[in-house]
């Protein structure tokens, strides 16, 4: 299993801290879709017993990574198209309203701290730092919008996306073309125009959106292809 062991049995959040590690790991895609989560397995891993493996799991189906299947037990939730439609449709309409509300309380040092994301985001070689930042960037201009509730249901949305995209920002044009759209944003915040800034945030999920979805339909086209093979 493609996870880091450590050592958890000194620890009272031992649960959190597998959660947080079986996150992580199906976020990367270390753990792909269909993946078994095996709880014997991970508790020698964390070298812990199954019952902060078994809380973690669970926490992980309430956030829509891991589905309980009967007989196979836990696996990584692969995401259709419907589903990842709905997700970016949420987007548009929570992120736009954010965004606005953001724009009137964003401060000189927010707007510089969100072109330093853009320059990083631009230049690094590390390609695994491109979700990260990605992330960064958005929750970074939302932070000045006092709607806690809004960025954590978004930062769940994003979760169920994530993996989808990192391989989408690597594997098509997506990088190049965030980075334009990511600088775009800024730049309306800067100037104070939040419908401007809103309808680009808007325009950028569309996009992101219409390339995940070409990349979602190769991802299970290949997948039947070899499920076809095996069955031959």
């Amino acid at each position: 299993m493609a996870l880091k062991p450590m050592d958890v049995s000194q620890t009272r959040s031992a649960a959190a801290l597998v959660f947080d590690a079986l996150r992580s790991a199906i976020i990367t895609g270390d753990l792909k879709d269909g993946d078994p989560l095996r709880q014997d397995e991970i508790a020698r891993m964390f070298n812990t017993s199954r019952i902060p493996v078994r809380e973690a799991i669970t926490m992980l189906e309430q956030q829509g990574l891991v589905k309980t299947q009967r007989y196979k037990g836990a696996v990584v939730v692969g995401l259709s198209l419907e589903a990842a439609s709905e997700i970016f449709d949420f987007r548009c309409l929570v992120e736009a309203h954010v965004m606005r509300v953001s724009v009137a309380r964003m401060t000189p040092d927010l707007i510089a701290q969100a072109y330093r994301i853009c320059d990083e985001f631009s230049t690094i070689t590390d390609t695994m730092r491109w979700g990260d930042l990605n992330r960064a960037f958005h929750a970074t201009l939302y932070s000045a919008s006092g709607l806690p509730f809004h960025q954590a249901t978004l930062d769940n949305a994003m979760d169920r996306l994530d993996r989808y995209l990192r391989a989408q920002l690597l594997l098509t044009d997506g990088h190049a073309r965030a980075d334009a759209e990511h600088r775009a944003i800024v730049q309306a915040c800067a100037q104070g125009d939040a419908d401007g800034a809103a309808d680009l945030i808007v325009a950028h999920i569309r996009a992101a959106h219409a390339s995940l979805s070409e990349h979602l339909a190769q991802i299970q086209s290949d997948f039947r292809a070899s499920w076809d093979n095996r069955s031959e």
